[in-house]
């Protein structure tokens, strides 16, 4: 069984990239594989800005992605780049933090404009962490999300959409294993 660790880097506890984020954990759960949703805003921002990685919650953090086979990146997209709580959290890695992983990038945003975020923000960063591979990405604009009951929920055409790029992340850590 791999073990998949999504990593949301949205302050809002309201958040659209959540919503994505959950989504992506409990259709790999389906497929019963061990998926855990670490959602950086929960982590103690002090500790999280002081690069404090002997603090125990963000050492457990750090210890998750370790264990993990798969690395899925959710971020909203600010100014054209991936938030910078997901920044913060990615800079507490080692230099090959994802080394013999596979990685999902995977972005929400109010225009196609910051389109460019996964390729020439987040996948290169992915590599800079020494990913085995990543995988095609998926922006989401928010109108692929509603929200009902007071929280986002994705559109079943936008959701089948992100249901082939997880099936190809599912695909790439199976030959990958």
């Amino acid at each position: 069984m791999s073990h998949v660790l999504v990593i949301s880097g949205s302050p809002s506890a309201t958040s659209k990239t959540e919503a994505v984020g959950d989504h992506v954990a409990r259709r790999l759960a389906d497929y019963e594989w061990h998926a855990r949703h670490l959602k950086v805003r929960t982590l103690p921002a002090e500790p999280l800005v002081n690069a404090d990685a002997t603090h125990p919650a963000i050492a457990e953090a750090l210890e998750q992605v370790s264990r993990a086979d798969g690395i899925v990146l959710a971020t909203p997209t600010y100014k054209a780049s991936f938030s910078g709580l997901l920044k913060t959290f990615l800079d507490l890695l080692p230099r090959y933090g994802f080394r013999h992983k596979v990685v999902l990038p995977l972005a929400t945003g109010g225009s196609v404009a910051h389109l460019l975020v996964l390729d020439y923000a987040l996948r290169p960063v992915a590599h800079a962490l020494g990913a085995r591979h990543v995988v095609q990405s998926l922006f989401l604009l928010d109108e692929h999300l509603v929200r009902q009951d007071g929280r986002p929920h994705l559109l079943p055409e936008s959701a089948r959409l992100l249901d082939d790029v997880i099936e190809q992340f599912r695909k790439s850590l199976i030959s990958a294993s």
